[in-house]
């Protein structure tokens, strides 16, 4: 006579390898059910969209700069000459491996490779490959002598302010 506690072990334990092999024929099937007997449509991501190119590009501003920042608009012509006094001890920006350029992201200690990156507004940010986002810094204004930049990031903004890079006269 079979004993019933083993029966009902026994069955239980089909039971379990049966929904389970039901299971993984779903998976396999699409992933889906449907009463319809087809399978549902997938659903495509929009593609990102491409990469604009900056109207500035990483060789104008691979160098030496003098660096100070302000947050007053009224204080940039100070800060301007206050950079200019930094070329003793310059801030070095340099070209990048695959095109880009060596720079501190904000409250980062080391220099990573960034990216010159366009916008559909016109702007030009720099920062790392991929879209804007708050790692980024937008430049303000770009003349070839004085670079001004300000973080994407409101906190990083508010503490850092705008960044004043004044080119340093080459090396004698």
């Amino acid at each position: 006579m079979v004993n019933s506690r083993n029966a009902r072990a026994s069955l239980n334990l089909g039971m379990a390898s049966l929904m389970a092999l039901g299971l993984g024929a779903c998976g396999s099937m699409g992933g889906g059910f449907s009463l319809g007997g087809s399978q549902p449509a997938a659903v495509q991501e929009p593609a990102p969209p491409p990469d604009l190119p900056a109207t500035i590009r990483s060789e104008e501003i691979v160098g030496r700069w003098g660096l100070a920042s302000y947050l007053n608009p009224s204080d940039r012509a100070r800060t301007e000459k206050a950079a200019l006094a930094q070329c003793k001890n310059p801030y070095v920006i340099g070209a990048g491996p695959t095109g880009g350029v060596i720079m501190h992201l904000a409250d980062q200690a080391t220099p990573q490779e960034l990216r010159l990156k366009g916008s559909p507004s016109g702007k030009n940010y720099i920062g790392p490959a991929g879209p804007i986002t708050d790692q980024d810094r937008e430049i303000i204004s770009f003349d070839g002598r004085v670079m001004i930049t300000r973080f994407v990031d409101k906190d990083a903004a508010t503490r850092y302010g705008n960044m004043v890079y004044v080119r340093c006269a080459p090396r004698a």
